[in-house]
Parts: structure tokens; C-alpha cells; sequence
């Protein structure tokens, strides 16, 4: 009988739908541990370590930055309740924008995917600032040479692009050993931290909850959810693991739950190393350079030697799983009608979202070269490819992420509403409503001290600029697909469904399926 949507025939590795081959990913790529890897690569365990945490202390001020990570895991952890059970209902690459069309409506979700397009190649493309500067400097350090960072940032963005041709299991091998490496190293740090204290000794003042003051609070909440993302993006592989109903909802606990005890306990460390009244002075001076000062005076040069190397590696690992997400959004979007017919096919030897990739690529590369052009710095200081570039787009992709949150929590609620099964379901629906809240709130304050984030003078245009691309991006999908209600009516009906919208085509043209 026919179904419509992918099924797994003689071959595991084939896929038949009613649209072919090439209009949906292989399924039976990934399991729980696989997947789980995926997903924590983005979140990239030494990029926090040395550049979120550091950032957050010296530029924001926020002494309780390890309160923080608990506090934001808690919320989060409400949010995946919900999440997680619409994941068991919904597969499909364009997660967020998919849940929130079937929840709040097809015009809802063509916002959403635009707004998780401009969110997560935003992400993605501001690693690429801290990677260039990195590797410019361990040229400079080792080789004696001088060498831009744009050179390096942009050959991580073709061997990225290339990497996105590939199968996604191969993609979760190189995820996983790059992150099993990073979680270790920063671990030693950890432990040579609490072995070897700062002047205030073991302390736990940064778990004060008076220790969560300061102008920029809110924009630290911003900036330390974006250590989180990761976690969220489990439903977009749905099509891709084996048992998605069970895998998909596992996956996203553990990844919340690894994250916030992680991050916690080695932001707390950093404190302890310093000294938590001297760790936002100390933050402040160093920079980025803070997790290497400390390491090099317990640990030795030849640690921090690795941990130089090992932070591009992860800082890779990352821009590879953002990748991987931006791509199998434009191929939902593509299948769906939101993008052209050509972004919903795969590539026939890997099974891959090919042009999505690409298109991902592309974008990379014209950002990249945008600030490249403008950045008329001597080499080696780090204000436009790690201040500007890293910070303002992983700002601009935290906020777009955080709204995409609340509104997926609220989107839970109207899909089982409208379900009739609201009643079962009321616990986590009360999850999801206040998580949803607490996103919101999270959103507004980063709004609202926006200029701190991403380091602006008082009155600065980048202010509202940055995150009015956020929100250009919601007003433009909304007017997109309100234009689709009026013009293609039959493809605004079929946001968010994925390889369920075969099952309209066969009923519209009398085909049989598969």
C-alpha cells in the first residue's frame, strides 16, 4: 500500500518515493551515538572554552557565568520536553521551520525557515573569523610568517563545501573524533585548574545567584545559548537515523544535559584558576588568549602547543555540523516549493543535500571575502576577523536561534491543540509554554542591550542593524508566504510536510506510489 514517504526496499541504502530517489536522504545513516556526535560537534567544547566564556567574563562582566550554563540547561531541558515529543509526530530536515508550519501555520513556517537559514549560516560563517586568526597567529608563532586570516578562512570554506558532498556517516566519524579529542583536553584543563587554584582557592561564589548583575546579563544569556546550539538541530537528521521516534528525542536530552554540567563546571573552573574577583579584569586583558595563559602555566608549552592545534580542529568541527544543517534546511526548503525545485534534490552517489550545500558554500565565501575587502588592520589583530566578524554573526545566529526556540514552543502547544490531544499531553505542553516565555524574555533583553554584545559605542547603528537582520528576516518570510497563499496555494499548503506533501501529489495526478 502505498505511503508516500521513504521506505527502505531490498537495499538498505535505497530510498524510493513517490518523487525518485534524489528527492530524499538516505535513511538508516545514523544511530544514537552517531547522531549525538553530530550534534555536540557544534557546540564545540574549546571555541566556548577559550572564546564564548572569555568573552562573556571580560566583555560582559558576568561573574556567574557558570550559574548561567545550569540556569540555561534548566530552561532548555523544558524546551526539548515538548520538542522532543513533536520530533516523534514530525520528520523532517527543516525541523524548526517544519514544526512551527504544522503547529502555527504554513505562513509561520516559511518566516521560520528563513529566519534558521540567516541564523545558522550566520553561526557558521562567524567561526570562520576566530578560525582565520588562529591559524594566522600558529603561523606566525611557528613558522615565522605572516599570513592574512582571510587566506585560511577561506580554504576552510571550500574544504568545508567539499566535505558537504560527502555521506553524513563519514561526516559523524570525523565530528566525533574531533570532539571526543577537544572534550578530553579541556577536561585536563579542568582538573590542573582545581589541582592548582587561584589566590581565592577552591571558591564557589560564582554559583551566587548575586553574582548574575551587570549591564550585560541579558546579552550573556544570548551569548551562552549559542554554546548550547547543537542540541536542537537532532530533528533535522529525523529522515537520517534509524529509528527517528526514539533516537531523536534520546539524542536531544543528552546533549542538553552533557552541555550545561560541561560548560558549568568549566566556566567554574576558569573562575577558580583566576580567582572569581579578579576573573572579569583577567578576561578582559586576555581575550580569546585566557584559556592558553592559563594552561601554559600549569600544563606547560607543549600542552598548550596541542591546545592551539586542537582548537581549529574543533572550531572545524563545528563549522562542518553547521554546514550539514544549513544544507538539509534549503534541501526541506527546496523539496517543499520555498526554494527552487533544484535545492530539494541530493546528490546521487552520496545521498547528500548537494545544493544546498553549495549554496551554503557560496554564502561562506562572499561574507567572508565582504570583511576581507574592509579589513585594512595589520595582520595579527584580531578586531575584524574575531571582534567583528565572530561576534556580530554568531550574535545575529544566537538571537535568530533563541526566536526560532520560542517559537517552536508556542508551535508544540497549537499542534496538539489542534490535535485533540492536548489532554494527554498537558504536562509537556506546560513545559513548552514556559519555555517558550523564558526564550522570549531571553530574546528581548538581548535585543535591548544588543550594542554590548557585539561591543558598539553608544548610539551606534549596529545596534538595531544586526539584529534587524533577524527581523527582516521574519517580516520578509511572512510576506513570502503570504504571497504563496495568494499565488501557489497548493505549495503554501505542503510547508512542513515534507515527504508527506508525495501523498497530495499522487492523489492530485492519480499516480501510484512506490
Amino acid at each position: 500500500m502505498p505511503t508516500g514517504r521513504s521506505t527502505t526496499l531490498q537495499e538498505p541504502a535505497e530510498i524510493r518515493t513517490y518523487k525518485g530517489q534524489d528527492r530524499a536522504l538516505r535513511a538508516d545513516r545514523l544511530g544514537t551515538a552517531g547522531l549525538l556526535l553530530s550534534v555536540l560537534a557544534a557546540s564545540a567544547p574549546l571555541m566556548v572554552v577559550a572564546g564564548v566564556m572569555p568573552t562573556t567574563f571580560g566583555l560582559m562582566g558576568v561573574v556567574g557565568q557558570p550559574l548561567l550554563f545550569v540556569i540555561l540547561g534548566l530552561v532548555l531541558a523544558l524546551f526539548s520536553v515538548g520538542y522532543a515529543e513533536m520530533s516523534r509526530h514530525v520528520h523532517n530536515a527543516g525541523a524548526f521551520y517544519a514544526y512551527i508550519a504544522r503547529g502555527l501555520g504554513p505562513t509561520a513556517g516559511a518566516a521560520a525557515s528563513l529566519v534558521a537559514l540567516v541564523a545558522y549560516s550566520a553561526m557558521q560563517v562567524g567561526v570562520y573569523g576566530i578560525l582565520g586568526f588562529e591559524i594566522s597567529g600558529l603561523f606566525a608563532t611557528y613558522l615565522d610568517t605572516e599570513l592574512a586570516w582571510w587566506i585560511p578562512a577561506l580554504l576552510a570554506v571550500a574544504v568545508t563545501g567539499a566535505l558537504g558532498w560527502l555521506k553524513i556517516d563519514l561526516n559523524a566519524k570525523v565530528l566525533g573524533v574531533l570532539l571526543l579529542i577537544e572534550c578530553a583536553l579541556v577536561v585536563v584543563f579542568d582538573a590542573a585548574a582545581l589541582a592548582e587554584p587561584g589566590p581565592e582557592g577552591l571558591s564557589l561564589h560564582a554559583f551566587n545567584p548575586e553574582t548574575l548583575s551587570g549591564a550585560g546579563l541579558g546579552t550573556a544569556l544570548c551569548f551562552c545559548i549559542a554554546a548550547f546550539v547543537g542540541f536542537e538541530q537532532s530533528p533535522v537528521y529525523a529522515e537520517e537515523t534509524s529509528r527517528p521516534h526514539i533516537v531523536v528525542s534520546r539524542v536531544m536530552f543528552l546533549a542538553v544535559g552533557f552541555v550545561a554540567l560541561f560548560f558549568a563546571f568549566s566556566a567554574w573552573a576558569l573562575t577558580v584558576a583566576t580567582g572569581p574577583g579578579e576573573v572579569v579584569r583577567t578576561a578582559g586583558e586576555a581575550g580569546p588568549g585566557l584559556l592558553f595563559q592559563l594552561t601554559e602555566s600549569r600544563l606547560g608549552a607543549t600542552f598548550t602547543d596541542v591546545l592551539h592545534v586542537l582548537f581549529v580542529t574543533g572550531m572545524f568541527a563545528a563549522m562542518l555540523s553547521f554546514h550539514n544543517v544549513v544544507a538539509r534546511y534549503a534541501f526541506a526548503m527546496g523539496r517543499e516549493g520555498l526554494l527552487p525545485a533544484a535545492f530539494g534534490r541530493t546528490n546521487a552517489g552520496t545521498g547528500a543535500p548537494a545544493t544546498g550545500s553549495l549554496l551554503q558554500t557560496g554564502i561562506a565565501a562572499l561574507v567572508v571575502i565582504a570583511f576581507a575587502v574592509t579589513d585594512d588592520l595589520p595582520a595579527g589583530d584580531p578586531t575584524a576577523p574575531v571582534l567583528h566578524l565572530f561576534t556580530w554573526m554568531g550574535s545575529v545566529g544566537a538571537l535568530g536561534v533563541t526566536l526560532l526556540m520560542a517559537a517552536a514552543s508556542f508551535a508544540v502547544i497549537a499542534f496538539f491543540v489542534r490535535r485533540g490531544t492536548a489532554g494527554a499531553q498537558v504536562w509537556r505542553l506546560v513545559a513548552a509554554g514556559a519555555a517558550g516565555l523564558a526564550l522570549l524574555a531571553i530574546a528581548a533583553y538581548t535585543v535591548k542591550d544588543f550594542g554590548v554584545l557585539v561591543g558598539a559605542e553608544k548610539g551606534s547603528a549596529l545596534s538595531w542593524v544586526l539584529p534587524g537582520i533577524i527581523g527582516a528576516a521574519v517580516v520578509g518570510g511572512l510576506l513570502y508566504g503570504a504571497l504563496l497563499r495568494r499565488s501557489r496555494p497548493e505549495v503554501h499548503a505542503r510547508i512542513g510536510l515534507g515527504n508527506e506533501a508525495f501523498r497530495l501529489d499522487q492523489a492530485a495526478e492519480g499516480t501510484p506510489g512506490d
